[in-house]
Order: C-alpha cells, then sequence, then structure tokens
C-alpha cells in the first residue's frame, strides 16, 4: 500500500520521499494499533496484483469521526469499478459501527477520487495550504455525515 501510493503521487505529482516516509510511518501505526471493531482495512487484488486499498481508522471516530485513509487504486485498473466498490465497503463498514461521520484529507486536482467521494455525500468542509511532499498544494478536508450514533 505505501509503495503504491509513493509510486503513483511521485509520477504523477512529484511528492518527495518524505511523503513515502509519512505514509510507511503512518501505515504502520495503524496496523501496529488495528482493532478489527473499530478499524477497516481493504485491499483489492486481481490475479495477486495490487488493484486498490482504504482503510477506516476508528481511532478518533467518537471525537472528530472515522477517518477514510489510503484509498488508491492503481491507474491500469482506474475507471473498472474498484474504486466505488472499496469506498462503498468503507463506508457501508462506517454504518455498521454507528459512526456519525467520516472524514479524509486530500488535496485539490485529484478529480477522479474526488468524483467519487462526491458520489457518496463527501462535501469539502476546511481547505488551506500546505508544503506537503515537497509541494505546496491545496489541503481538502472532506466530510460525509452518516447520522447520530446515539
Amino acid at each position: 500500500m505505501a509503495e503504491a501510493h509513493a509510486t503513483y503521487y511521485y509520477l504523477h505529482w512529484g511528492l518527495d520521499k518524505s511523503f513515502e516516509t509519512e505514509v510507511a510511518t503512518e501505515l504502520a501505526e495503524f496496523i501496529s494499533e488495528f482493532e478489527p471493531e473499530r478499524d477497516g482495512l481493504w485491499i483489492a487484488l486481481w490475479k495477486n496484483k495490487f488493484v486498490g486499498s482504504i482503510a477506516i481508522d476508528g481511532r478518533t471516530a467518537n471525537i472528530e469521526g472515522a477517518r477514510l485513509r489510503w484509498f488508491i487504486v492503481s491507474p491500469e485498473f482506474q475507471g473498472l469499478g474498484a474504486g466505488k466498490t472499496l469506498i462503498s465497503q468503507a463506508v457501508n463498514f462506517c454504518q455498521s459501527k454507528h459512526y456519525s461521520r467520516v472524514y479524509l484529507w486530500t488535496f485539490q486536482g485529484l478529480s477522479t477520487a474526488r468524483l467519487l467521494y462526491e458520489r457518496f455525500g463527501f462535501f469539502v468542509s476546511q481547505e488551506n495550504f500546505a508544503d506537503f511532499g515537497g509541494q505546496k498544494l491545496r489541503l481538502q478536508k472532506l466530510e460525509l455525515i452518516l447520522g447520530s450514533n446515539l
């Protein structure tokens, strides 16, 4: 997963090694603290080849919402429904856990992913510019309101 992110974002967006390091470090932390009752991780494969991934980090679900993370679909599999399936699984998981909201951080320009998020009801709740992976990017927080967890 970390390699897929590092390769894609280096080739398409020029993000440097600091991005790869951040993804690998945060992914390792997530896996070491993974609790199946709280967190979800889905990896799509085709003939043992990585197609895509997505995760739900529920560690902050009761404070700021569950965090959707590490969503990526390999370019050769984009447009075939893998992304829609992965997001659907993640959102369904959050609903089954009665999380009231889901959020993610992305950056402006990832239009294909953004369209998928919007189809599921995500909206931009915050924007700011930041140095990220060696680039100055407009970061965007997207949220999906699922309802009350009461």
